[in-house]
């Protein structure tokens, strides 16, 4: 059965309205309606051509899911060629270029440019008629391409009919395809989950999607694109200017670069170039230059063309951000929190204007993944302050006694063993606080106020510390005197005094800090306390065995390693004993923890009381009870300070004795005084 004149009429509003959203959307990054509704309109215009098939047309959005595959790609033959730039790499040609511009118009004045920034994607030319996409060839050789228009049909941000009117019944632009970075390492990461290659940079990612031969490919890859030019059009210029045409085609709903300027001679193009540079590596997209176009028209057709590029226009290309070199070794260098990286060591060489010798290689599964081995070479890539990073392996010069790489099973920089974790990449040394590239953090984190609380020792004054070799283990920390501390950078007398005093202080601590302090991996201070208060001292923690560690609560299997790991490192043990021989005790309840007053019990904190939270609540743990943020028919009481709020009212529900600031402060003290 044929549609109906008002099923016609629904179909052709449908597609008005859900090309305008495309627009507002995917072009102006304003839409006007929530995706739900999108989504109505667009499902209802799929309903009604699959009813009514002669309703399908060339603009309709149902189109951008792509079509059935083809066989083989047509030639087209474009009827304005697709010219190349002349390229410009340093002010001097700049210069150059601005001279021969000026000298062929016989200018006066300066010479106004029109600037936009140089995508690194892939060259389009999408032919309108009567406002409707009807072709979309590629560059090519620039006179034939080939015809990609099933798969340029897929990409939102490509109107598939012009909006407004008085736009002419032939009109042809000229663009760049190319691929966001944000969809580009979204695209690899998926790729990667299915075990498969991912594309090696944006632009081989955007020119790959729009040659494949089935659309439903080209549909599911991020692909956008920006108008910067015009090729056949039937009425003559849209404009005076370029930058007036592309104004135009903006106001049809093509996308347009949002850098695009008007600059003032090559002073003025010097200036943008500089500033885009700047910006660089903050755009959404990859760039590789600006290109610099004579703005009006009429000058660009006095100044004409030589050979197969336009005297009217010019790319100044930024420095390289990929080269080409060899890997001279792989390097293991380890962080301040113990995790490994292994590093490339390069022969030299210029990246993006800089001298690169080192890369990253991230992790293990990196290198296996890219299968880099020592002594191949390997393209390198640099954007901006990134650190420099090892793209892939040129294997076809790979030597052939380059073997794979294997990652060491013991710390580089202290000998303790290697440890990784089941769902992690990285992989880290074992030896804690007493690996000297852990140091600096290692001695901060055991100073910290709620590890041994060592008032006064700050980071400056460590990292002073570990630099003149007066500190490399926190057993070290200990043997400090007033005079070698008075003679530090911003210390004197007084402060090292105060020092001393608080270090002798910190001696007198709990079991539950001290293992906190250590930082052994995975142990915070909820598990430093479980720890604590589960074997009482430190002697029966050491003893322990990844199964009995186990039976602690909040203790499962990658902690009790961590624990039965960092207690097996001969230097960690000789340190611990150097540490209890400064001083460093505890009390050890009698009987063991089960004997602590408050043992068994749960509490919860709310509301606002006269002294930190963390206070009482340390105060509790140490006799032995569990304090808990939520309340539940297994909380003894809750201690309720002012504008305590819905945990008091859960208590009033379940029946929990509530006890004021006050109340809980005759508790304590009652059974700290026993």
């Amino acid at each position: 059965m044929s549609a109906t004149r008002e099923e016609r009429d629904r179909a052709a509003l449908l597609r008005e309205r859900i090309n305008h959203h495309n627009y507002r959307y995917y072009v102006l990054d304003d839409p006007e309606i929530p995706d739900v509704e999108y989504d109505r309109l667009l499902r209802e215009l799929q309903r009604l051509e699959q009813l009514h098939p002669e309703l399908k047309s060339a603009d309709s959005p149902t189109r951008r899911v792509g079509g059935e595959p083809l066989e083989v790609f047509a030639e087209v033959l474009h009827r304005v060629p697709m010219l190349s730039l002349e390229n410009a790499f340093s002010e001097q040609e700049m210069s150059a270029f601005d001279k021969r511009v000026r000298e062929r118009l016989e200018a006066s004045g300066e010479v106004i440019y029109a600037a936009e920034p140089k995508l690194d994607g892939l060259a389009i030319n999408l032919r309108y008629e009567a406002g409707v996409l009807v072709q979309a060839a590629t560059r090519g050789d620039g006179t034939r391409g080939e015809d990609v228009t099933h798969n340029v049909r897929t990409i939102p941000s490509v109107p598939l009919r012009l909006l407004g009117g008085g736009w002419p019944p032939l009109l042809e632009v000229r663009g760049e395809i190319f691929m966001p970075r944000a969809g580009f390492e979204a695209l690899n990461e998926r790729a990667r989950a299915r075990g498969e290659k991912g594309f090696a940079n944006p632009r081989n990612a955007a020119a790959g999607s729009l040659r494949q031969l089935d659309p439903r490919v080209a549909a599911r890859r991020p692909l956008a694109f920006y108008c910067y030019g015009f090729g056949e059009i039937s009425d003559g210029p849209l404009a005076e200017s370029h930058s007036g045409g592309i104004r135009r085609l903006a106001g049809w709903g093509l996308p347009v670069s949002p850098e695009l300027e008007c600059v003032e001679g090559v002073e003025g193009c010097n200036r943008y170039y500089a500033a885009i540079g700047a910006r660089r590596d903050a755009l959404d997209y990859d760039i590789d230059g600006v290109v610099f176009k004579v703005d009006r028209l009429e000058q660009q057709q006095a100044l004409g063309f030589v050979s197969r590029a336009p005297r009217w226009a010019i790319a100044r290309k930024f420095p390289a951000q990929e080269e080409m070199t060899r890997l001279r070794r792989i390097e293991i260098q380890v962080g301040r929190t113990g995790a490994l990286t292994p590093v490339a060591r390069l022969e030299p060489v210029n990246v993006a204007g800089v001298t690169v010798t080192n890369a990253t290689l991230h992790n293990e599964d990196e290198i296996r993944r890219k299968d880099i081995r020592e002594g191949d070479t390997v393209i390198v890539r640099r954007a901006g302050d990134v650190i420099p990073q090892v793209v892939r392996v040129v294997p076809e010069r790979r030597p052939a006694a380059a073997v794979p790489f294997v990652m060491p099973n013991h710390c580089p920089e202290c000998g303790a063993e290697v440890i990784g974790d089941a769902d992690q990449a990285a992989v880290r040394c074992s030896g804690g606080l007493f690996c000297p590239a852990q140091r600096k953090e290692a001695i901060r984190h055991f100073a910290a106020r709620r590890a041994m609380d060592i008032e006064g020792l700050g980071e400056k004054l460590i990292e002073q510390l570990v630099e003149r070799g007066l500190v490399t283990t926190p057993a070290d920390l200990f043997g400090l005197d007033t005079v070698t501390l008075a003679g530090l950078e911003r210390m004197g007398g007084k402060s090292a005094e105060n020092l001393v005093r608080a270090l002798e202080a910190s001696k007198t601590t709990t079991l539950a800090r001290f293992l906190f302090a250590l930082g052994i991996r995975e142990v915070g201070e909820a598990t430093a306390r479980a720890l604590a208060n589960h074997y009482g001292d430190l002697e029966r923690l050491r003893q322990a065995d990844v199964e009995d560690l186990q039976g602690v609560p909040d203790v499962g299997p990658v902690v009790a390693e961590h624990v039965v790991t960092f207690f097996r490192q001969a230097h960690n043990l000789e340190v611990l004993g150097q540490l209890l021989a400064a001083g460093i005790r505890w009390e050890t309840p009698v009987g063991g923890v089960a004997a602590r007053p408050l043992a068994g019990h749960t509490v919860v904190l709310t509301g606002t009381l006269s002294r930190p939270r963390g206070e009482f609540k340390e105060r509790l743990q140490s006799l032995g009870a569990k304090v808990t943020g939520s309340v539940s028919r297994k909380t003894d009481f809750v201690v309720a300070g002012s504008e305590a709020g819905a945990k008091l009212a859960t208590a009033g529900r379940l029946g929990v004795e509530v006890l004021d600031e006050e109340g809980l402060e005759r508790l304590l003290q009652r059974f700290e005084q026993e």
